[in-house]
């Protein structure tokens, strides 16, 4: 439910702050926006003179008391009637030949800009993200940050494009038609003015229920993108449960939802602009009325008449859009509040100002380390501490610690194995070591040096990292393996394949190398996936490898290659190795059991055999009584023995 109270927000129409920050996007088109602002005034210049050349057509040329009335085109006009309607009938052609260009030029001109801006916007956001902790994509669905570089950038382009300069041109052409109407005759203005409060009155129903409407269309498809992304990406599972039918039934309800808030939508403006045509209707009839008297009575001229009637059909259209600008603005504003919070949000994993660089071997180590994901509140009813404080006894229930007291060091060369049940921190220890997250209390050091003093990407640039869940990007397998990194050229990306043993498979692909890898590389087994991944970490030649359940999810004939591939692997370099399966990790220089945030025991395979602690328990429960002895020294159980103690 937290999820979707931020979409829910509707702002103000109009709210100063936020559209002064969203100008500022305009700055480096300045000139663009000048130049269509005043082809917009100029339009709405000729858009408003068409009824008042018919005025001065008919009063000084049709009428019977023609030339008794005058005009500041007199002096331009012929005497003759027939030469004069001609003129005035070429000016007019002339006024909408130039309204045509304008408003070419000005259309042309925003939606130019407004696709600018969202480039500039778009790009903005998505590089902001990029440069986010991961605790914040934890905190915020997916759909949610789709949403936001999206419908809300689109919602402000159309608030560029068509919003601010429909509000602009409608302003002008009000203006330029009240001050004709009452320079002609104020009576009869007053007399086409008179239904504008029952206008005001149903345009602000309008707006109130229209804009309950779009809150609710907003709030449906925020809903939908993010119900979409979660069961577009479980599809797996979704169809292996049979829950196509329940999950198609769940969308089908947002998917009313939205209906039901565009129903409502299309029915109020269904309602308001026959109430708008009728009213006007009445204005103009009034009008008709009132000025057949006046001209009857000799105060006004039938041209005058003609006039008004012409203006008064054009006078209530841009309140028409107005209506509807009014919303598009309310939905920017709204939209915008929604994007400057995301731009606004600041990373909680920054590189300093000044950042360290470790000129070491690369000796890593945990000093004291305490960790926590989230926060618990405090009991409501604390327990008074030895010292008779409850602050002190609430205090201890502040963090939900993962890791608690957490010290080890991993030598340059040195390949260090980690092994625990579900939940002892060992995926959270490398997650720490990449900066991921900051610790709370203690430090991460490599040659002395703190990670939090290091340049994020320098950091992170020297690990290698091979993840349980294998992910390949759409693109080539070389794209895959070199991931945009220049300096890698083809050679080196087959020499990386060819060092984890998936060379012959890449080239066994109908392009080799250039085959192309659909999305999350669907057309790959899971096993092949990951040796991709192997030779990914091992192209970008890392000084500190890291291995996070890499095997997990491999048979036992790719895990023979990997094997394999990772006795080369970890030659020369500072290795970290996360395992449930024994079996690959017995040569590990040092081996470290973690058991509920802590390090519990430490050594090599057989001191933690022989001191029959977690270790042994855990190899028990793994192997029983069913080793085989294998060639090399390593013990290898049975394939169909083989169990699993479990990952983070």
């Amino acid at each position: 439910m937290a999820a979707n109270q931020e979409e829910e927000v509707l702002g103000k129409a109009y709210d100063s702050r936020l559209m002064g920050r969203l100008l500022t996007y305009l700055r480096p088109y300045k000139w663009q926006v000048v130049v269509a602002l005043i082809a917009i005034m100029l339009k709405a210049a000729a858009d408003v003179l068409g009824p008042y050349l018919t005025k001065i057509a008919i009063d000084k040329y049709l009428s019977s008391k023609a030339g008794e009335t005058h005009s500041f085109l007199d002096r331009f006009l012929s005497s003759q009637p027939l030469v004069g309607i001609a003129q005035i009938g070429l000016i007019y052609v002339g006024l909408m030949s130039a309204s045509f260009l304008l408003e070419f030029t000005q259309t042309y001109l925003m939606q130019w800009i407004g696709q600018k801006v969202m480039f500039d916007l778009r790009s903005q956001i998505y590089r902001h993200m990029q440069s986010m902790h991961l605790g914040f994509f934890d905190k915020n669905p997916v759909g949610r940050l789709v949403t936001r570089v999206t419908t809300d950038v689109d919602a402000l382009n159309e608030m560029f494009t068509s919003g601010v300069v429909s509000i602009f041109e409608d302003i002008f052409v009000l203006g330029g038609i009240i001050a004709i109407m009452l320079k002609m005759s104020w009576r009869l203005a007053l007399v086409a003015f008179a239904v504008l409060p029952l206008i005001f009155f149903a345009t602000l129903v309008f707006r109130r229920s229209v804009r309950e409407s779009y809150r609710r269309i907003r709030v449906a498809i925020a809903k939908i993108n993010a119900y979409l992304q979660e069961h577009i990406t479980g599809i797996v599972p979704l169809q292996l449960f049979n829950r196509e039918e329940r999950a198609f039934d769940k969308f089908s309800d947002i998917n009313a939802s939205h209906m039901g808030a565009y129903k409502d939508a299309i029915m109020a403006y269904a309602l308001y602009y026959p109430v708008v045509e009728i009213l006007s209707a009445i204005a103009i009839a009034s009008v008709i009325w009132y000025g057949g008297h006046t001209v009857l009575a000799g105060v006004a001229t039938i041209g005058i008449l003609v006039a008004f009637i012409q203006y008064a059909q054009r006078f209530f259209r841009p309140i028409q859009d107005l209506s509807e600008k009014y919303n598009i603005l309310q939905s920017a504003m709204a939209a915008s509040e929604r994007v400057f919070k995301l731009v606004d949000t600041k990373p909680e994993i920054v590189s300093p100002a000044n950042p360290k660089t470790p000129s070491g071997p690369g000796r890593i180590e945990f000093d004291h380390v305490w960790f926590a994901y989230r926060t618990v509140p405090p009991p409501e009813n604390p327990a008074v501490d030895a010292n008779g404080s409850k602050a002190a006894a609430a205090a201890t229930q502040e963090w939900d610690w993962v890791l608690r007291d957490t010290s080890f060091t991993l030598e340059p060369g040195e390949t260090v194995a980690i092994v625990g049940h579900t939940g002892a921190g060992k995926t959270t220890l490398i997650s720490l070591l990449l900066r991921f997250y900051d610790v709370q209390q203690g430090a991460i050091k490599i040659d002395g040096v703190d990670i939090r003093e290091m340049d994020a990407q320098e950091l992170r640039r020297r690990f290698g990292v091979v993840l349980q869940d294998p992910f390949l990007f759409s693109g080539t397998v070389a794209d895959n393996i070199r991931l945009g990194t220049q300096w890698i050229d083809d050679e080196a990306v087959e020499k990386a394949a060819e060092e984890v043993n998936v060379a012959d498979f890449i080239r066994s692909l109908p392009d080799g190398f250039d085959s192309k890898v659909r999305e999350r590389g669907s057309t790959l087994s899971t096993g092949q996936k990951q040796l991709i991944s192997f030779a990914r970490a091992l192209a970008h030649a890392p000084k500190i490898l890291i291995l996070d359940e890499a095997t997990s999810s491999v048979d036992t004939e790719t895990e023979f290659r990997v094997r394999e591939a990772l006795t080369r692997m970890v030659e020369g370099r500072t290795s970290l190795i996360i395992a449930h399966r024994l079996s690959t990790i017995q040569r590990a220089d040092k081996i470290i059991v973690m058991h509920k945030g802590k390090v519990r025991e430490m050594g090599t395979h057989q001191q933690l055999l022989a001191q029959r602690g977690i270790y042994y328990k855990l190899y028990q429960l793994q192997y029983k009584d069913q080793e085989m002895p294998v060639p090399g020294g390593m013990a290898q159980p049975p394939a169909t023995a083989e169990a699993s103690v479990g990952d983070d």
